[in-house]
């Protein structure tokens, strides 16, 4: 656990792509956590909250779409830091077309994925092509600085860059459609394509070198400004990915993961993404979970488990056709599975947190208490749904190990969810105790300063530990990061109206630093 855990603190769940800077293309990238930190220490706030940064699948922008649950997206490396990059002139020698490309994404208002792709992934194939003939070819310090990163991180790197290096070559066809033996994974087949496409394996290890060297950077500096970095594990990856292609007999291939009816959906969702074969993954003492709690520990100083129940029971379709099913189908074996599952998360020692919302069983929470991992409290959904009425917990009452907040990535903003709520809901939420102490009359009020700042304070005095708010709550703004079950534009592109390298020049902003700070003091939070 981190010299943090079990002490109240404030953060803000910011996806690193929603926070570019001035310096950034596009998108946010490693390079923006120095002033992201930097601002939310100066707000009192001890936790920057990122959604996943594992490699996105080609054409995808929802960071839930990986091709591997190891590899940092490329997407989030910092051109102007690179060596490579700065050596050949940077931005000033790019052409004119790549530049207006990039004064194009830059002026966007949202994330422009693929153009941002586009211009990214070609500066670094000439990164590359530099370090390969200047240090690779003669085996420079540089080289062997990567050589013992791509050492010391075999034990996943080996598969992931071949597996894109073959991607690549096969026109970025899922590995289902790639010839037979390369399919199977035929040794012989393997050995000589690792041999074919060697220059193309070590342009996939470098930028994950470069990943890493970068990220080690901002954590150093987070942790400078105080504050610690959460990341976030996803359930699965896509079928389409290094690590599946590696452990295919560990996956069903044939059903569809998704989720049952729920708050989001009348239909449930379908993600189409594998199924774990559990009994084969118990076989083999849980090795690629225990690797992945490895790589988040080294990654972040928390993580969220997303879709925390699926750990105890995970739900799919078949892909031909038929009824949902649950696997393990026993209650007693579900929570045997979800408590070793969460034990091994633990193990690296990172500080975890479990996302336990949508459909989930009473003993999925009951089982969390137990073991003592913070589950999540979402204000509008705190309810005591068996009482007369049904009336709001009052957020005084949440226990210490919880996260409150007041909403996540996949819902609307508090903002929102004031509008939409009827005269009944807006009255319970006025006859809260912890309400009625900070603001009065909020049943008769629209969405405004006062019931934004209202709210936020309730949840500030709530009996939680940990106290995560997405950044648009903060300022009070309709924008949404995702529509779950949705797959269009808009999904996944949000971005701060500032750039991150300038917030504290921005009225607004230098106002939610210092009222954040406020309340973090007044509750103890800092």
């Amino acid at each position: 656990m981190t010299a943090l855990a079990g002490r109240r603190r404030t953060g803000l769940l910011i996806p690193l792509s929603s926070a570019p800077s001035t310096a950034s293309w596009g998108i946010g990238d490693i390079g923006d956590v120095a002033p992201l930190s930097g601002w939310l220490a100066g707000a009192g706030c001890r936790v920057l909250q990122v959604l996943p940064l594992n490699e996105m699948a080609p054409g995808q922008q929802s960071p839930y779409s990986a091709l591997s649950a190891m590899a940092i997206d490329p997407l989030f490396i910092r051109l102007a830091d690179v060596e490579e990059v700065r050596a050949s002139g940077g931005e000033a020698e790019m052409a004119c077309e790549a530049r207006q490309m990039l004064e194009c994404v830059r002026r966007s208002p949202r994330v422009d994925y693929a153009a941002v792709r586009t211009l990214k992934h070609d500066a670094l194939i000439h990164a590359f092509r530099r370090f390969y003939d200047a240090e690779w070819s003669r085996d420079s310090q540089r080289a062997r600085t990567f050589s013992e990163f791509v050492t010391r991180q075999a034990w996943w790197i080996e598969d992931y860059a071949l597996f894109r290096a073959i991607h690549a070559r096969e026109d970025e066809r899922p590995w289902t459609e790639w010839p037979e033996a390369l399919r199977r994974r035929d040794p012989p087949a393997i050995d000589r394509t690792r041999r074919d496409l060697a220059r193309e394996v070590v342009f996939y290890q470098y930028l994950q070198w470069l990943a890493a060297s970068q990220w080690r950077e901002a954590r150093r500096t987070a942790a400078a400004n105080g504050v610690a970095i959460f990341g976030d594990l996803p359930f699965m990856v896509d079928c389409d990915s290094a690590d599946v292609w590696a452990r295919q007999h560990q996956f069903r291939l044939d059903v569809s993961l998704g989720v049952p009816p729920d708050a989001f959906s009348a239909t449930g969702q379908d993600w189409g993404m594998p199924v774990y074969r559990w009994d084969v993954i118990a076989a083999d003492d849980f090795r690629w979970l225990r690797d992945r709690a490895r790589r988040a520990a080294d990654l972040y100083d928390g993580f969220r488990v997303d879709h925390l129940v699926g750990f105890y029971r995970t739900f799919g379709r078949p892909r031909d056709g038929g009824e949902g099913l649950f696997t393990p189908e026993d209650e007693t074996d579900q929570i045997a599975l979800g408590e070793r599952v969460l034990a091994i998360f633990r193990e690296p020692g990172a500080e975890i947190i479990a996302e336990d919302l949508g459909t989930v069983p009473d003993y999925v929470r009951e089982s969390l208490r137990r073991v003592g991992i913070p589950g999540y409290r979402v204000f509008r959904w705190e309810r005591r749904w068996h009482r007369d009425g049904q009336p709001f917990r009052d957020p005084v009452d949440y226990p210490a190990a919880s996260v409150a907040t007041t909403g996540t990535h996949d819902t609307e903003p508090m903002a929102t969810w004031w509008d939409r709520a009827d005269e009944d809901e807006r009255r319970l939420v006025a006859e809260i105790p912890s309400v009625q102490r900070v603001i009065a009359d909020i049943a008769l009020r629209p969405f405004d300063a006062d019931v934004r700042d209202g709210l936020l304070e309730t949840l500030f005095a709530s009996g939680s530990d940990l106290l995560l708010f997405p950044v648009q709550d903060v300022f009070g703004w309709r924008d949404r990061i995702n529509e779950p079950a949705k797959v269009d534009d808009r999904n996944w592109t949000f971005q701060l109206p500032w750039p991150s390298d300038r917030l504290i020049e921005e009225p607004e902003a230098a106002e939610r630093q210092h009222v954040l700070r406020l309340l973090s003091e007044k509750y103890g939070r800092v």
